[in-house]
């Protein structure tokens, strides 16, 4: 029931998002995964080992952060141009 909530928080902030924005596509892909299997299995232990990502109360806690990094996403709004262009050469390596 938990993982419910949490999944469909994180899917009604992500709405928020412009739909071409690369945060937005893959994330709310791998969400909606999850979400349609804590829906049909009612078994925890076979939740567990579907979704693949440790016992059921670090999947809560993953969640959780993804509900605070998505609403973190959309304050920050990294979908937008810089507020100013970047020195030329910011990513060379070795300088």
């Amino acid at each position: 029931q938990r993982l419910r909530i949490l999944y469909t928080k994180i899917l009604g902030v992500l709405q928020n998002i412009p739909k071409d924005a690369a945060y937005r596509k893959y994330t709310e892909q791998i969400v909606n995964q999850r979400l349609n299997l804590v829906q049909t299995e009612t078994d925890v232990q076979k939740l567990q080992d579907k979704l693949n990502s440790g016992r059921i109360e670090e999947v809560i806690v993953q969640a959780e952060n993804e509900l605070s990094l998505s609403r973190k996403m959309l304050q920050w709004k990294p979908w937008e141009p810089l507020v100013e262009e970047p020195p030329s050469n910011q990513w060379k390596w070795p300088i």
